[in-house]
């Protein structure tokens, strides 16, 4: 069974962006010893943007092949005119109201999100799923989350786009790894307790 994987940023008070969602704020704490990190560690996660600018177009994926994100999120790349953002992985865009993808790489899930979400999980693969937010599509499948990575920035918003858009759902989660930056970020590591 593959691992679906929270991969995500926020701040110190656990928001993932302002109230509309914008979490471009945190980019500048991306420096030269974090980039390495991701890039060494969750190279899959880094959009074909930011692989381009970066001039790191041949990354390999080291643990994902699939990327399920919500429609908000699809939406800031389609307001760049980047219908696939993470062309070096399947994509999948959980929305209601988007009928027709703009993009033929780009798979839409308008319906039974957790069912093809359970489906993918079930593929035989080495490489696992990452979750790209946001908000509600994470409190939908917080019970299919095994393991949660988040990337805490040095920041306190007050108010904002919460981590989980979900209703009060007591989870319970193991600690695996902490590490930290000399920037500030902090990135944790959790699975589930089944």
């Amino acid at each position: 069974m593959r691992k679906l994987t929270y991969f995500i940023a926020c701040s110190v008070d656990g928001f993932i962006g302002d109230p509309d969602g914008d979490a471009s704020f945190m980019f500048p704490f991306v420096d030269e010893e974090f980039f390495e990190f991701l890039k060494t560690e969750y190279p899959d996660t880094i959009s074909t943007v930011g692989r381009r600018i970066r001039g790191v177009d041949d990354l390999e994926n080291k643990r994902f092949d699939t990327v399920v994100q919500g429609r908000r999120s699809y939406d800031l790349a389609l307001k760049e005119g980047n219908t696939s953002p993470y062309a070096h992985l399947r994509e999948y865009v959980a929305s209601r109201t988007l009928t027709q993808s703009p993009d033929p790489d780009v798979r839409i899930i308008g319906e039974d999100l957790v069912g093809k979400v359970r489906e993918l999980k079930a593929e035989e693969s080495p490489l696992g799923i990452y979750l790209c937010g946001g908000s509600q599509l994470a409190g939908e499948l917080l019970d299919e989350i095994d393991e949660l990575v988040i990337k805490t920035y040095p920041i306190v918003l007050g108010t904002g786009m919460p981590m989980f858009g979900s209703g009060f759902a007591l989870t319970e989660l193991s600690l695996d790894s902490v590490r930290t930056f000399g920037n500030g970020v902090m990135v944790r590591t959790f699975s589930r307790k089944r």
